[in-house]
């Protein structure tokens, strides 16, 4: 057993029952033999070295190329294991695993600003995937942000369809003939939703060709006039609008243009308009994105605290009406996702590969972990220019949700 390896597990499990076949085939148990065994097997002395000096990548890296395998229990059991042992700080607890993260962190703060054509390739990585692929886990939809439980039994399907009602409301769609942008409109269907319930008249803009060619073709004819979908980045847009919303865009702006991010916001909204900024943030303070994430799902991503993202919104102009955080609504969502993909996983695997489906298989159980048990949520930000723009108390919310609910026209707020 790799004596680095042994420290490692010995020092993070001391709850639940972890065992560790090495590549040699000798098996060391670790932790007070509770609850179900989770068992996973090196099939490389070189995994085992990578893992030990830098198990934030090279966990997830090996497991997708095979050198290791799970023996019993699954990616995510080994996960939580770790996380419910040792907190956030599971890939953290050796001085040398504390100085690593410490340079990802300083590399993560540079001011490398993300161009238009450097920004248009981190989407494409991602999001110009078949097709195929997303709706082996997504909603009909294709909603591929956090979903809104109102209710802890609810299926995917309405949870996003809360999602998507509880965002329209903090919008005030009160009336007919608004203006509405969608930045990072996806497959269209919020884009969609928003024109079909509120007669609105909506502009989603995109970097995926993938994407935007799906959305286009979810427009009807009679809709053409109401609903338009644009390959563009955000910051060639000249128009301006009475509505702005922003769904799991934020993420790939990158740091060093938050600034830009919201002066352009502040420019395209209107006097007395209202913007949603939904996206990922952190619960504490800043850190490192992980790194299995930023190389193999999200390049050019970051995740911030929101003490970085409220000093660019103040400097923009735009004022903070409210601030909401959704906590454990992404991780009920990664689950339900992750359930769904294991299911249909040999149709991902005709699809792709074997290695593949190992790394989506990891990306949805570490990032349903770093939600569950991690310093992760999602925030929903309300701007505007006008302090008058939206109603004094936050009843208007809650009410206009149980009119979409029973699928009623929200009466006019003002």
């Amino acid at each position: 057993m790799n004596p680095l390896i042994n420290s490692l597990a010995g020092r993070i499990v001391s709850r639940g029952h972890l065992a560790v076949t090495d590549h040699a085939g000798q098996v060391r148990h670790y932790g007070d033999g509770s609850g179900n065994p989770v068992h996973l097997r090196f099939n490389t002395a070189r995994a085992e070295r990578a893992v030990a000096l830098d198990p934030a990548l090279k966990l997830g890296e090996c497991y997708m190329q095979g050198e290791i395998d799970m023996v019993e229990g699954d990616v995510f059991a080994l996960l939580e294991l770790l996380f419910t042992n040792s907190g956030p700080y599971a890939t953290a607890t050796a001085p040398w695993m504390r100085a690593l993260n410490r340079v990802r962190l300083a590399l993560s703060q540079r001011s490398l600003r993300i161009g238009i054509g450097r920004a248009r390739r981190n989407v494409q990585h991602h999001y110009d995937l078949s097709g195929k692929l997303y709706d082996l886990f997504l909603d009909e939809d294709r909603q591929y942000s956090c979903a809104y439980y109102r209710e802890p039994e609810m299926s995917l399907e309405a949870a996003q369809r809360a999602k998507k009602e509880h965002i329209a409301a903090k919008l005030l769609l009160d009336r007919p003939g608004l203006s509405v942008l969608d930045i990072g409109s996806g497959w269209g269907g919020l884009g969609l939703y928003i024109s079909r319930s509120f007669d609105a008249d909506v502009t989603g803009i995109t970097l995926s060709d993938e994407q935007l060619a799906y959305a286009n073709r979810r427009i009807l004819p009679r809709e053409e006039h109401r609903v338009r979908f644009l390959l563009k980045d955000f910051r060639k847009l000249d128009d301006r609008f009475d509505r702005i919303v922003s769904v799991g865009m934020f993420e790939h702006v990158g740091k060093a243009a938050f600034d830009t991010y919201f002066a352009q916001s502040a420019k395209l909204l209107k006097r007395d308009g209202v913007m949603v900024l939904h996206a990922i943030g952190r619960l504490d303070v800043p850190s490192w994105t992980n790194p299995f994430i930023t190389k193999y799902i999200f390049p050019g991503g970051y995740i911030p605290s929101l003490s970085e993202v409220i000093p660019p919104i103040e400097r923009s102009g735009l004022k903070i009406m409210d601030v909401e955080i959704l906590r454990l609504h992404y991780a009920d969502t990664l689950r339900d996702w992750r359930e769904r993909f294991m299911s249909r996983r040999d149709e991902a695997k005709a699809l792709y590969d074997e290695a593949f489906c190992r790394m989506w298989e990891f990306y949805l159980a570490a990032s349903e972990s770093a939600f569950r048990w991690q310093n992760l949520m999602v925030f929903q930000i309300q701007l505007a220019h006008d302090i008058g723009a939206v109603p004094l108390t936050r009843d208007y919310i809650a009410d206009a949700e149980r009119q979409l609910t029973a699928h009623i026209q929200p009466r006019r707020t003002g």
